[in-house]
């Protein structure tokens, strides 16, 4: 290679040199640690005292809403009456013995669709809405008609109208069946075996609420006679949009309480896993990444391998999906985040963190990259295979 043209070279490497510094600049300062901050450096900033209050987080549309409909569903179920026992229903399987009445001894019956059973001497009789108690009071009434002091024994073996699904990342999903009134959601995923390690620490909840009694007279028609002649009707709910229960948000917004939830038969509980998130744009290692407990933006930004010299560390977009796939977008300052003047954001399954290029520092990386490449071309005297 002739000499003129590597005095070409480290002229034009010098002007980009030059050119570039000023740029480079605010990327240094971004990426200085507290130890460099020395007083002699005029240039940069003394970082900022923490706030006293706590930042809030940024929210999403939507979060507000489940937040708010949380706290009618508490208020609501607070002012029902909590029993100690639940009463039977629909599906549950009844056995009931009755020692001095052989056609009685040891009998298992399933409350039907209507909430009735049909014993001998007793005949047909409404059953749902009594507990175990009041049931054997009931059936001991009858039987007097017949005998001075009946011994009855009355056990459900069976809870089918009490059951509660519990889905998703827990150690242990299935339909679980309420105790009494008083358990609760946090009582429910215990029983699940709780949630797994690695899952998202959120909680999907759908209420049960019984749809209107021409909805569930509609539905029922529909169903063929031997099919409720077989099996009880299920409970038909109302198509109600899930409840999203953010476990850190409540904690930090000072509403624990909302994990004590009365749970009612009928409702389902589902815990999301960890599942991955995706980064792109200006980042050593674009690509997904699995959702750990605590993840945030900044977080899975660095462990991308942190942004390139061209990214807007201002302006890093975070773009979720809600229940209905309508997408939102917040966007992060990772800067003010570094500094404390702003809080990082938590990050769940499906989101989307786009670090997008800062026009200003494209033309240098451009050239820095073109002039590499030429630097390249000198040294090995071929062009850059990629």
């Amino acid at each position: 290679m002739k000499p003129h043209f590597h005095f070409l070279q480290l002229i034009l490497v010098f002007i980009f040199f030059l050119s570039g510094c000023a740029a480079f600049a605010p990327m240094n300062e971004f990426y200085k640690t507290p130890n460099e901050l020395t007083n002699n450096d005029k240039s940069v900033k003394e970082l900022p005292q923490l706030p006293k209050e706590p930042v809030t987080s940024a929210s999403f549309p939507g979060q507000k809403d489940d937040l708010d409909r949380l706290a009618r569903l508490w208020e609501v179920r607070s002012r029902g009456k909590t029993t100690a026992d639940y009463p039977v229903g629909p599906g549950d399987v009844v056995e009931i013995s009755v020692p001095a009445i052989e056609e009685l001894r040891g009998r298992v019956v399933r409350i039907s669709g209507d909430g009735t059973i049909s014993l001998p001497y007793i005949g047909k009789f409404q059953a749902a809405g009594l507990t175990e108690e009041e049931l054997r009071e009931k059936l001991a009434e009858q039987l007097r008609l017949y005998m001075y002091s009946p011994r009855v024994v009355v056990f459900v073996k069976e809870y089918r109208s009490r059951q509660v699904a519990v889905l998703g990342a827990v150690v242990k999903p299935g339909l679980y069946s309420l105790s009494s009134g008083g358990d609760t959601l946090l009582d429910m995923i215990s029983q699940a075996g709780g949630i797994a390690p690695g899952a998202d620490p959120k909680i999907y909840l759908i209420p049960a609420e019984p749809a209107e009694s021409g909805r569930v007279k509609e539905i029922t028609a529909t169903l063929p006679e031997s099919f409720l002649r077989q099996d009880p009707a299920p409970l038909i709910l109302k198509r109600t949009e899930p409840i999203l229960i953010d476990i850190k948000q409540i904690a930090v917004g000072g509403n624990q309480q909302y994990m004590s939830l009365s749970i009612r038969p009928g409702d389902v509980i589902m815990v999301p896993g960890g599942g991955q998130v995706l980064v792109e744009g200006w980042v050593e290692k674009p690509g997904a990444y699995n959702v750990s407990p605590g993840l945030t933006v900044a977080g899975v930004v660095a462990a991308s391998g942190g942004p390139l010299f061209p990214a807007d560390v201002n302006a890093v977009k975070l773009l979720r999906a809600d229940k209905v796939g309508n997408k939102s977008i917040v966007v992060a300052d990772l800067e003010k985040i570094k500094l404390g003047e702003s809080s990082d954001i938590a990050l769940q399954s499906g989101d989307i963190v786009e670090v997008p290029p800062k026009t200003s520092k494209l033309i240098p990386w451009g050239l820095y990259r073109f002039f590499t490449a030429i630097v390249s071309v000198g040294v090995s005297g071929s062009l850059p295979v990629k």
